[in-house]
């Protein structure tokens, strides 16, 4: 049995496994470690090494595909029919909910202004805006979703959560309500998943609902945004975003929306801490585990 992991870290977490377990670092797709055909279960890269997904095809006795993120787009139609794809839903909740609120802070705060006040040498005070009473709209009742409810609630702000169904008992409204939520919204903020109901989800008539000053934070997927429509808006200057994922992505060289002043920009870096291949570890091992004693994998994907 073969596995591949991207990094040599993993070497130590599995490093105890049965001697016919056979534990392979695939962190380049143009030098790979041996035939991609005899790998059993696969953990692709993450951060900034290169993505696996062309060698992904040629894996024929792949039976198990472990995502190191909680989204799957781009990879569920990759290998095999027979292979069994895994998430890590759940495992960077808490990371991505703190990207979610000291962006939303530092947006409101001005502190983007300050900094550039601070290279320039400039003393120049200017006033932010307070988080409490703020009225916050939060698209996605999903784990992320739920954890940035949990971590706004000290703020006193006025919180309403928004999923694909309502959950009246939970106080959950339905997605179908957002032409009547999004003229309220001071604070808009995406957690949802990249799918065909959700892609340009925030588009020209979703931001033109937005009052006049309304924060969009995007922490779910590029494509939930439509950026053309959100550029209108920040060359207006009348919506500001923080985003921690773009459309196209990277964001490339000369991009309209690195010059926006109303944009607060992060490298995909949500969930991105000291602590991530740890916890993608942690959870390659729990899963690599299951696999070897046949028993049933955590956060399956339906294919």
């Amino acid at each position: 049995m073969k596995i591949w992991v991207p990094h040599k870290l993993g070497l130590t977490y599995l490093h105890d496994l049965p001697g016919d377990v056979e534990i392979e670092v695939a962190d380049d797709p143009a030098a790979l470690p041996s035939d991609p055909g005899s790998v059993g279960f696969l953990v692709p890269t993450f951060l900034d090494q290169p993505q696996i997904r062309d060698v992904v095809p040629r894996m024929r006795s792949l039976e198990v595909l472990q995502l190191p993120s909680a989204g799957s787009d781009g990879w569920t139609h990759l290998p095999p029919p027979t292979t069994v794809i895994c998430d890590a839903r759940g495992l960077h909740s808490a990371a991505t909910a703190e990207w979610v609120v000291a962006a939303v802070l530092a947006q409101l705060r001005e502190f983007p202004f300050f900094r550039s006040a601070q290279l320039a040498g400039a003393w120049t005070p200017s006033p932010g805006l307070d988080l409490a009473g703020q009225r916050v709209l939060l698209i996605g009742a999903g784990s992320v979703g739920a954890a940035v409810a949990r971590r706004l609630q000290p703020f006193d702000v006025e919180l309403t959560v928004v999923a694909r169904s309502a959950r009246p008992a939970e106080g959950i409204r339905s997605i179908a309500e957002l032409p009547g939520l999004l003229p309220y919204a001071d604070v808009v903020i995406l957690a949802v998943p990249l799918t065909e109901a959700t892609r340009g989800l925030a588009g020209r008539e979703f931001l033109a609902a937005l009052p006049d000053g309304a924060l969009l934070v995007n922490a779910s997927r590029g494509p939930v945004v439509d950026t053309a429509a959100l550029l209108t808006e920040l060359e207006q200057r009348r919506l500001r975003a923080a985003l921690d994922v773009t459309d196209p992505e990277p964001l490339p060289a000369g991009h309209p929306l690195w010059s926006q002043p109303g944009a607060l920009i992060t490298p995909h870096a949500g969930a991105v801490t000291e602590k991530l291949p740890e916890r993608v570890y942690r959870l390659v091992r729990r899963q690599v585990d299951r696999w070897l004693a046949g028993e049933p994998l955590d956060n399956r994907l339906a294919r």
